[in-house]
């Protein structure tokens, strides 16, 4: 099977379920920024030596690609009998459980942290940035198609979830954070 299609030559891309889109659509830019975390965070996984936040990044990883499935099907698609993945609780539920882990883990923030210290914590701030915007663009696509509110919930935890693990790669490496000098 070759790569290439031509399908999308003309500016649009499929959703699934047969559906042509702009690639400049709400939900187009919504998964794609998906992706570009997803990415991100591959590149996080090579930069970090711990197999604990390893782990995490992995799993990150699987849940990211169920929320582009579940953003690239809107509710009303007919699937042919075949099963979606979709965000649901467990998702932000395993977000918050791991923010407690480390943060646990971590001495009390007095101050404004600049994102930064090893390369490690400087990807996982890069993917918090970029979770970010990918809450920016599925909030405009709620406004404009509903049904992604588990998915702006969830991400909001990611984000923080990737500060709070960004700290902790520079705790475990030796690196402090760079306070916000004013």
């Amino acid at each position: 099977m070759k790569i290439y299609t031509k399908t999308g030559d003309d500016g649009t891309t499929g959703l699934f379920g047969g559906q042509r889109v702009r690639k400049d659509d709400l939900r187009i830019e919504a998964y794609g920024t998906i992706d570009e975390l997803n990415s991100i965070l591959g590149i996080a996984h090579c930069s970090i030596e711990d197999e604990e936040i390893k782990d995490v990044i992995l799993q990150l990883q699987n849940q990211l690609f169920t929320v582009g499935s579940d953003l690239a099907t809107p509710p009303d698609t007919n699937t042919h009998n075949f099963e979606i993945p979709r965000v649901d609780e467990s998702f932000i539920t395993f977000a918050e459980s791991r923010i407690d882990i480390f943060e646990a883990r971590l001495p009390e923030l007095r101050s404004f942290i600049l994102p930064g210290g090893s390369t490690g914590s400087s990807y996982l701030h890069l993917a918090r940035t970029v979770c970010r915007r990918a809450e920016r663009r599925i909030t405009s696509l709620q406004a404009e198609a509903g049904s992604v509110e588990l998915i702006l919930v969830y991400l909001n935890r990611l984000s923080d979830l990737f500060f709070v693990l960004a700290r902790y790669e520079n705790s475990i490496t030796g690196t402090p954070d760079i306070k916000w000098t004013n």
